[in-house]
This record gives C-alpha cells, structure tokens and sequence, in this order.
C-alpha cells in the first residue's frame, strides 16, 4: 500500500532503455513516476504536477537538462533536481548545481546508486507539515495533502490543477482572484493557457463544489476581472503577508 504521502517523481530521459529501469526500480519503491522523453514535455510535465523531484538528462536533443533546469528555476518549481549526465568535466558539475542542482549522477551509474541519491535528497527536502492540510466551507471538507475533498461526505473526483485553484481561493477568501493571477499561479506559465481556460475549469469545479451550480454562492464571478471565493473557511489558514502584492489587472 502506497504512503499517503507518496512522492512524486518526474523522469526526463531521452533513452528509453535507462527511462523503463528507472521508472520502474522507483515504482516499485512505491514512488509515483511520470516521464518525458525530451526536455520540452519535461518541462511541461513539471509545471502541470509539480514533482517532489526531477531526476533530469543533461544531453538531449532539442532542449538540454541545463536549459530545463534554468526555466524550471525561474518559474520557482520547487522540486529537487538530480541530473544525470554523461559529462565528466568538473565545469559541467559546476554549471549543473549553480543553476540550482540539488545533486548530478554520472553516467553509466547503477540502479542501487541512483535510488540511493534519491532516497537521500528527498530525506533533506522533506517538506513540513501543511497547514491547509483539513479545511472545511460550507457542506465540503478538503484535504489539501491528500488531495483528497467530500461534498456532504461524498468524494470529489477533483484534477490536481482543480485542487491548486480551489487552494488559491481558500488562501485568499473574500479577495478578488484575477484571471491573470490564476494562469500565474497554477498554470505556472503563461504560452498556451488563456483566460478562456480559467472560466472553463471554473465551471467545472463549481459542478463539484456547488449546490446550484448554474447560481455558484462560493466561487462567485466579478465582471472583467474574475473570482472571488465567499465562504467562510474553517481551519488553519496561512499569515496574511504584510505588503501582499497587488493583483494583476
């Protein structure tokens, strides 16, 4: 049975001989894995799930693991990295952790090896506990640890971009939520989503969390601008920053 806490892993890896072993000795440590064979879809996936760790190939065609681990640290994803390189030249090891590597593996490694690298960096970024971890409103109770929430008792069948959303409105119950500052804040990056995405998955997550949801009461719409979140929200909230940043127009 797997940890309530399972980490999650993201593989980039363009061979797939060395992607298939190492998917599979982390799956069966109990480790939830997804993987990319290119830089590109690395990226991405990284920005969509938001691993614990990516475990990331330096020489690829198209987008190098350097270039990924330098957009992934601008949009402030933070996940550990690993990279797996076949280069044995100190300035590449060098180059590889100032970008923001937490640890590199050089290739051909071991399969013992390189789970041991992983068990150790995520023993160091084990991360705290989550205040948001149980909160209620209205008739629906979240956990947002498990990504696990109920309506009266049922369970939802939320996405994990539904449970960022939800979260971003729960952190910042009776503000106005820009269109723009929830691409900025979950979507993580703004070349394919619209605004147009945002309405889409709203009324989605209304059908779950609403009792009318053609009439919302919880996730109500501000003309021109976009959400505001109503309910009164029980449980542990985060402090208020002192000079919270304004939001995007």
């Amino acid at each position: 049975m797997l940890d309530e806490r399972q980490r999650r892993i993201l593989v980039v890896e363009d061979e797939p001989a060395i992607l298939t072993g190492i998917k599979d000795v982390l799956e069966d440590e109990g480790y939830s894995v997804v993987t990319a064979t290119d830089g590109h879809l690395g990226l991405k996936l990284a920005l969509e799930h938001d691993p614990d760790l990516i475990l990331l190939d330096v020489m690829m065609p198209r987008m190098s693991g350097f270039d990924v681990l330098r957009k992934l640290r601008e949009h402030r994803i933070r996940g550990s990295v690993i990279l797996l390189t076949a280069k044995k030249a100190e300035e590449d090891k060098v180059k590889g952790l100032k970008l923001g590597a937490d640890d590199y593996v050089t290739k051909p490694f071991s399969l013992v090896e390189l789970l041991a690298r992983v068990q150790a960096v995520l023993r160091r970024t084990e991360p705290p506990a989550d205040p948001l971890r149980d909160v209620c409103f209205h008739d629906v109770r979240v956990d947002f640890e498990k990504l696990e929430a109920f309506k009266n008792e049922v369970k939802l069948k939320l996405t994990a971009r539904e449970f960022k959303i939800l979260r971003l409105f729960v952190e910042n119950p009776g503000k106005v939520v820009s269109r723009n500052e929830l691409l900025d804040k979950v979507w993580g990056y703004d070349v394919f989503p619209t605004t147009r995405t945002v309405d889409n998955h709203i009324v989605k997550l209304r059908k779950q969390i609403e009792d009318v949801p053609s009439e919302p009461k919880l996730i109500t719409s501000v003309r021109g601008v976009g959400y505001k979140f109503t309910a009164e929200v029980e449980g542990e909230l985060p402090p208020e920053p002192t000079n919270p940043p304004p939001l995007d127009d």
